[in-house]
C-alpha cells in the first residue's frame, strides 16, 4: 500500500496537539485593525480548535499527524 501525500497547504496551516486536536489559526487580524478594539483584536488573533465538523475532512488532508 502506497503512502498517502500530506496536503502542504493544509499543513502549514493546521497543528494536531498531543492530546488529538487540530488547532487553527484564529481571523480576522490582516486589515482593518484600526475600527476593532484591543479586546477584539486579541480575541481573534487566538489559535482556536477546529469545528468537530470538520476535523474528518482536515484528518484526511493531513494523514500522518500526531493523534
Amino acid at each position: 500500500m502506497p503512502k498517502i501525500k500530506t496536503r502542504k497547504a493544509a499543513a502549514k496551516r493546521f497543528k494536531i496537539t498531543s492530546g488529538g486536536k487540530i488547532i487553527r489559526r484564529g481571523v480576522k487580524t490582516r486589515h482593518i485593525l484600526e475600527s476593532k478594539s484591543p479586546g477584539q483584536k486579541r480575541r481573534y488573533g487566538a489559535d482556536k480548535e477546529v469545528n468537530k465538523s470538520d476535523y474528518g475532512r482536515v484528518k484526511v488532508m493531513i494523514p500522518y499527524g500526531q493523534s
